[in-house]
């Protein structure tokens, strides 16, 4: 099969022919239609977090089941999927209580390290599955704890999205925060991620729902996006603005960049009892400074880490995946452009620069 390697950190994305082997176990093979390109996969190639390399990545992925091991019981040979990165074994304390997102045993979704490789090269060299997914390739081989299965109608560009930029940023306002009728909220970056929290608060209920970027066209989608106000940062101070704007700072405020500068802003924008929500990847030795004086201590405001939005992926992608038929939830304006699997280093350049949302492999 055709998929995008990335040999190591700071290596570019090359198309390549590799092997895939027949699903084991709970293991389900996919036929990829759409994958997504993530900022979260070019953190990870760019900076390592000590992923192992050559990989695969592409965590934004849905597809048709081509065929299923031995084991599995929750998916069936032609259903729809989508793929998302939460690994979790289903057995623990923790994933009974509902919180799969906290799985303390993400190694129950991947081969052993006995175990063949589930992509190899042609000389029979093992390469990783970047999340154990995989995604940006023509086929995967996923473990079905990782799938959801979604209704046959859903486009499976937009179906793809679900799988990451939409349960982790609407899951964010919706599980983590819980976001209420009548509150209010700040999101820093408007981005697939950003905008999603958007999304997800006025689903939610939130009656102001400010946007800060430093890109005026971004402001203009998240406007489409149904932000009821919107700051470009580097033209007036943000936490300032936001503070005049709701008489004291704001009950969520929602960081979906990573940069320090902007996880202090938005820790700045509480009001009183109010919370920061750190969703975006920080660099490795990133860092921030916390007040802790009499004063932000009777503030009882909090700062929180998100990961994934505090998803279960197998009750909420289906749900998103109604939403956006039922025509509640924007899917469409996420997606900039489809592409071919030969063009993932030009499309992350230009989300670098900006420039999209969301790239979407539709042609491999």
């Amino acid at each position: 099969m055709r998929a995008s390697v990335s040999e190591g950190v700071g290596s570019p994305f090359t198309t390549r022919d590799v092997d895939i082997d027949e699903p084991r176990e709970r293991e389900v093979l996919i036929d990829v239609r759409a994958s997504g390109l993530c900022h979260s996969d070019l953190h990870i190639v760019e900076s390592g977090y000590g992923f192992p390399f050559p990989a695969v990545f592409g965590h934004e992925i849905a597809g048709v089941v081509e065929a299923v091991g031995s084991e599995v019981t929750t998916i069936e040979v032609g259903d729809h999927v989508v793929g998302c990165l939460i690994q979790f074994c289903g057995v623990c304390t923790t994933c009974l209580s509902g919180r799969t997102y906290e799985c303390p045993n993400p190694q129950a979704t991947v081969r052993g390290p006995d175990e063949p490789s589930r992509l190899s090269a042609e000389d029979g060299t093992a390469i990783a599955s970047g999340w154990g997914l995989g995604g940006f390739a023509s086929q995967a081989l996923v473990h079905e704890n990782q799938l959801a299965v979604v209704r046959d109608d859903l486009p499976f560009p937009q179906a793809a999205i679900i799988g990451c930029a939409v349960v982790t940023g609407a899951g964010s306002a919706i599980n983590t925060a819980g976001v209420r009728v009548g509150d209010s909220v700040a999101v820093i970056g408007t981005g697939g991620v950003g905008l999603n929290v958007i999304s997800g608060a006025l689903l939610a209920g939130a009656t102001h729902v400010i946007a800060i970027d430093i890109i005026d066209a971004k402001l203009e989608v998240a406007k489409s996006f149904g932000a009821t106000e919107v700051i470009n940062s580097s033209q007036v101070d943000a936490v300032e603005t936001v503070r005049e704007l709701t008489g004291g700072g704001v009950d969520h405020a929602f960081e979906v960049i990573g940069l320090p500068a902007t996880q202090e802003q938005a820790i700045a924008l509480r009001r009183v009892g109010g919370h920061a929500y750190l969703i975006g990847i920080a660099k490795p030795d990133a860092t921030v400074t916390l007040d802790t004086s009499l004063a932000a201590l009777v503030s009882h405001a909090s700062v929180q880490g998100v990961s994934m939005g505090s998803t279960n992926l197998k009750r909420d992608i289906p749900m998103y995946a109604d939403l956006y038929m039922q025509g509640r939830l924007n899917l469409d304006g996420l997606i900039s452009q489809e592409i071919s699997i030969d063009d993932v280093d030009e499309a992350y350049d230009k989300l670098r620069k900006g420039e999209v949302i969301r790239s979407i492999i539709t042609r491999f």
